[in-house]
């Protein structure tokens, strides 16, 4: 009984650090805000308000990143996140719920089809799409990077790609766009599928929680670099006010299972 206990105990400190993350970073949307504002939301890119880095838009990803870095490297944290891992089995009771492998691309698909749906968003279609190619382009060389050099074991003793979690990064990085493109509202709500992708990740035994933290901050720091580099592709690619047939797509690559995929949306 004093076991079950100490694991719903940790399970529940697990859970309250990725809610009070997510609560702190939607928070912070008023203060991004006039950054990403621009005068017509579905206005063409030539009359978006360009994108500018701010060093307190670091501060909810280095946090989650540091804390996932500490709770991985240290043998405290292994304590942790062994019992996190017991606790998540008790629960589980062999009962595995793989939903995660699908509503982590909830986040991006919304980001990518509200605005088509009349949501007011503060960027157009190809602007959102070109932040977003390389939001996710970022997100995927930073997990990649990490995966393959680290080389953790998985909880379940299955493969040595453990760190980070792609899967929260995936939905993290989606959830963030989300945020800035529509606002507080619809950030909560998209953080939200976050936090339960990233929780479902513990509970199907598929990492630890060292991994999903620091695969939450690597998406929320994707998603950022996604929109500050927006205004140097605007420049670069001189991309045109004037409406033609265009095609532009978000790349996505799943390092677990090596499999490409992508959305692409044509623009008429």
């Amino acid at each position: 009984m004093i076991h079950h206990f100490t694991s719903f105990s940790h399970l529940m400190v697990c859970f309250s650090v990725i809610v009070f993350s997510t609560a702190a970073n939607a928070s912070n949307f008023s203060s991004d805000a006039d950054t990403l504002n621009v005068t017509e939301p579905q206005a063409a890119s030539a009359h978006c308000q360009a994108t500018h880095f701010r060093l307190q838009q670091l501060y909810v990803p280095a946090s989650l990143a540091a804390a996932g870095g500490i709770i991985a490297g240290t043998g405290f944290g292994h304590h942790f996140q062994e019992n996190v891992k017991d606790g998540m089995a008790d629960l589980r009771n062999d009962h595995y719920i793989h939903a995660d492998d699908y509503i982590r691309y909830v986040p991006v698909a919304a980001y990518v089809g509200l605005g088509l749906c009349g949501i007011s968003s503060k960027h157009n279609i190809k602007d959102r799409l070109l932040a977003g190619s390389t939001a996710f382009l970022a997100m995927t060389a930073l997990t990649s990077g990490l995966k393959y050099s680290i080389r953790e074991r998985r909880p379940d003793m299955s493969t040595r790609n453990s760190f980070p979690s792609g899967h929260t990064a995936t939905v993290f990085t989606g959830a963030e766009l989300v945020r800035s493109e529509y606002g507080l509202g619809i950030g909560i709500a998209a953080y939200g599928v976050a936090a339960g992708v990233a929780l479902l990740r513990l509970y199907n035994e598929r990492h630890w929680v060292g991994d999903v933290l620091f695969g939450a901050g690597i998406g929320i720091l994707s998603a950022r670099i996604g929109y500050w580099m927006l205004p140097l592709w605007q420049k670069w690619l001189k991309i045109p006010s004037c409406r033609g047939i265009q095609a532009t797509a978000i790349p996505l690559y799943q390092t677990e299972n090596r499999t490409i995929g992508g959305a692409v949306v044509l623009l008429l």
